[in-house]
């Protein structure tokens, strides 16, 4: 996956500055498009300007965010990804689905009413993970592809919990690695940090799929299966057969199936189109909010939808409305 928002320059990555001024309402309207449409009141006298940058866009996106003057923010309902909020300087009060929070370093997810009190110190970093590659991890996990999103049994990360800061400790690698020169180069590097990010912050903070992996969501399914899976995602841009799938996963085309079949309750290829079909999701999103240019013809046959009829009726039967629809931002 290339990393495609960060400006190249002297050899080494730099953040993408999204927005930068002194219009607080514009910078709501830009922020909302990029994570979610939320309400925004100004408490107070602006004392510096307001910054959105971006680290990095994809499965996992990484921002910063600073107001520039106290604010009040209510998201009324988190669509389909988890924010986790990163508070950098400043100070801030956060209410999740009613209960105010100790601190404001959080996770919430889909569903989640979120309430944020900012005075004009405040730097915020946000990790947003999307719900699809929270899906795929689950689909390792669970032997299934989840019916109902995952939910954080507390919103609050504990700074206190050891394993919470070596998971701080990997975001802020994570953040390294994408201004170091190494992100620049072509690869899969990028791509397995992000999953890296979502299984361990499955690992460091409880949540509803807990009691239905055995050992607290370290067993995994068998070891072929998880090649096979992890290669679908890898190679999804790429033309796929189901001997390269077997290949990869080190067993013959008929264990394959039966694997998939038995654990997965699909074949290997339809696992591979609907990988495609949620990268196809995200890029349509992308071209709504303005951070990609091209068609939805263009991006359909990027991942191997050729033909644009079936393409569009799968789309609407997964995402309940039609590829043009999103692409133009509608719901």
């Amino acid at each position: 996956m290339t990393v495609d928002t960060l400006e190249q320059g002297n050899g080494r990555a730099e953040p993408v500055r999204i927005y930068e001024g002194r219009d607080i309402e514009e910078m709501r309207q830009v922020v909302g498009g990029r994570l979610s449409p939320h309400r925004l009141t100004v408490l107070g006298a602006q004392r510096t300007p307001s910054r959105f940058r971006a680290f990095h866009e994809g499965a996992v996106g990484l921002y910063d965010l600073v107001y520039g003057a106290p604010v009040r923010l209510l998201v009324r309902e988190l669509p389909d990804f988890y924010n986790v909020v990163l508070p950098q300087a400043g100070a801030g009060l956060l209410v999740v689905n009613g209960n105010a929070l100790p601190s404001p370093l959080c996770v919430a997810g889909p569903g989640d009413v979120v309430a944020m009190d900012w005075d004009h110190r405040a730097v915020n970093g946000s990790l947003a993970l999307s719900r699809a590659v929270v899906d795929e991890v689950a689909a390792v996990r669970l032997g299934d592809v989840p019916r109902e999103p995952l939910r954080f049994r507390r919103p609050h990360l504990d700074r206190a919990d050891p394993a919470v800061r070596s998971w701080l400790a990997l975001v802020g690698a994570f953040r390294q690695f994408l201004l170091s020169p190494l992100a620049l180069r072509p690869g899969p590097g990028v791509r397995h940090f992000e999953r890296l990010l979502v299984d361990t912050l499955l690992d460091v903070q409880a949540h509803s799929w807990n009691a239905e992996v055995p050992g607290l969501g370290t067993t995994m399914l068998p070891s072929a299966l998880r090649r096979a899976t992890e290669y679908c995602a890898d190679h999804a841009h790429e033309p796929v057969s189901v001997s390269d799938i077997a290949q990869a996963a080190r067993v013959g085309v008929r264990t394959l199936r039966e694997g998939f079949r038995t654990h997965l309750d699909t074949t290997p290829l339809a696992y591979l189109r609907r990988v495609r079909l949620d990268r196809v999701h995200h890029d349509l999103t992308a071209l709504a909010a303005g951070r990609t240019t091209g068609s939805v013809t263009d991006i359909a046959c990027r991942w191997g939808f050729t033909h644009l009829g079936r393409f569009s009726a799968e789309y609407r039967r997964v995402y309940g409305r039609l590829p043009s629809d999103t692409a133009k931002g509608r719901s």
